[in-house]
């Protein structure tokens, strides 16, 4: 690992808006809080893809993987985040590496590739990610990417995360450590309004901010950068003239709102966009920010109004749902701000939270768990796929929200799933996505599959029901 790259990561383990790390001696603050990867295990949440799909959906930039193929093809469009104009971002690049490159270097390919990107897409700037292969033969990315600059007259971003680095969320860090050295602060905008925010670590899956910016745009308030959903490269390298910014999810972008509050004076704090009451929070959070740094105080009494508005219109359309789901129990397998955040928002519908994981959260979101739940919370760390299908099986739970890998230990209990993470198709953010949870809930706990495929087998007298399956999936 280059030293620049370790002096990089040091920093950003330096983590001032963790409560943990600042307990920390200097020397353990340091040497941070993941351990680095094992030669093999780097697939799948490597820092390489942590990194790409942190900055992909900056949706003008061309996102240019220097590596093998693969990387490129892993990687590729594996979250749901929309754009509402260029697709640029959904374009697959990659600098396609062989073994004479290995022996010979890349650096050459690479700059010819980015001269190629240039010519025929033409787009504001080009993101260059290091791989695992390419830093291991000591490609400099930085200086190709310092030279094509020069050359070419537009920004080309290094994003320096290869893959053993460590895992994915050190790989997000690193992304937008890339936007901190190399993008914001770099262009100064057009004009700016006391009502300017920054919305950091949303990335606009499914369209979901696209449900919060009607909300913004009735009390006047503008968000000029989302980073990084439906981002736009001048947006965010204007970035640093926004009067608050708003952290949706600290495990991945933390850094950026501490280092700009840290260079600009600019506030932050953490919200959320899920559920009723932490979708009227953030609302009255952004507001005060925003007063507080000039805004005029008719701001709050503008927010408190459009908020009695949108949760009475929420309520009435959820009192149908609301009925038929009070009392259902909800095993939910997720992490980080979901891990809380949507806690709140199944509360709100009547449903009963028999379990949410915690194995992606911080300390902040397990106080948050804890705050809303009781101490009676049950948070779990790490459960296993026999234990997800025993509980389920055990009807300790009517219905589980997870990630798609998890969906066919639910499927093999005959037990209702809805995906509630990045690959799902349904958007439920603001007052709009949390009718949209509760009606997809319904929807899903009371398909009429779930009774056909209940019913006992014709052929068996001990109980057993139609293709019955244990955990290991044998029959």
């Amino acid at each position: 690992m280059s030293t620049s790259l370790k002096a990089r990561i040091a920093d950003v383990f330096d983590e001032p808006g963790c409560e943990i790390n600042q307990g920390k001696s200097e020397k353990d603050r340091k040497k941070g809080c993941t351990k680095q990867l094992a030669p093999g295990a780097a697939a799948g949440g490597c820092a390489f893809d942590g990194a790409k799909i942190a900055l992909q959906p900056v949706a003008d930039v061309a996102h240019l993987v220097h590596g093998p193929i693969a990387c490129e093809g892993n990687s590729w469009d594996n979250r749901h985040s929309a754009s509402s104009g260029p697709q640029i971002y959904r374009t697959g690049f990659t600098t396609d590496i062989n073994e004479l490159d290995v022996i010979y270097g890349g650096e050459k390919r690479l700059f010819k590739s980015i001269r190629e990107i240039l010519d025929k897409y033409n787009p504001p700037a080009v993101f260059v990610y290091q791989t695992c292969v390419t830093a291991l033969v000591g490609d400099d990315i930085e200086a190709v990417c310092q030279r094509a600059t020069e050359k070419f007259g537009k920004p080309i971003i290094p994003v320096n995360a290869p893959g053993f680095a460590g895992p994915k969320n050190l790989g997000n860090k690193l992304g937008a450590e890339a936007l901190l050295d190399y993008v914001i602060g770099t262009v100064e905008p057009e004009f700016t309004t006391p009502y300017d925010i920054n919305i950091i670590g949303e990335y606009n899956l499914v369209g979901e901010l696209w449900q919060v910016k009607p909300l913004l745009d009735a009390l006047g308030i503008r968000i000029l950068s989302c980073i990084a959903g439906d981002g736009r490269y001048n947006e965010i390298a204007s970035a640093h003239r926004a009067k608050a910014n708003m952290m949706v999810c600290s495990k991945s972008m933390i850094n950026i709102a501490t280092k700009m509050e840290q260079r600009w004076g600019i506030p932050y704090f953490e919200g959320s966009f899920y559920g009723i009451g932490d979708m009227s929070d953030t609302l009255r959070q952004i507001a005060k920010l925003l007063v507080k740094q000039g805004a005029p105080d008719d701001l709050l009494l503008r927010t408190e109004q459009l908020i009695e508005v949108e949760e009475a219109r929420a309520w009435q359309r959820i009192a149908h749902y609301k009925q038929r789901l009070t009392g259902k129990r909800v095993l939910l397998i997720t992490g980080g701000v979901k891990s809380w955040s949507v806690v709140a928002a199944l509360q709100e519908a009547g449903m009963e939270i028999v379990g949410t994981s915690i194995k992606k959260s911080t300390k902040e979101d397990k106080e948050k768990i804890k705050e809303i739940m009781g101490d009676d919370a049950h948070m779990i760390d790490n459960m296993t796929p026999r234990e997800m299908y025993a509980m389920l099986r055990d009807a300790r739970a009517d219905i589980m929200l997870s990630g798609g890998r998890s969906q066919f230990v639910a499927l093999k209990a005959r037990m209702p799933w809805l995906d509630i993470n990045q690959e799902r198709y349904h958007p439920y953010g603001g007052y709009e996505g949390m009718v949209g949870l509760v009606r997809e809930i319904d929807r899903a706990i009371y398909n009429p599959v779930w009774q056909q495929v209940r019913i006992p087998a014709p052929w068996g007298d001990d109980g057993e029901t139609l293709g019955a399956v244990s955990p290991t999936g044998s029959a």
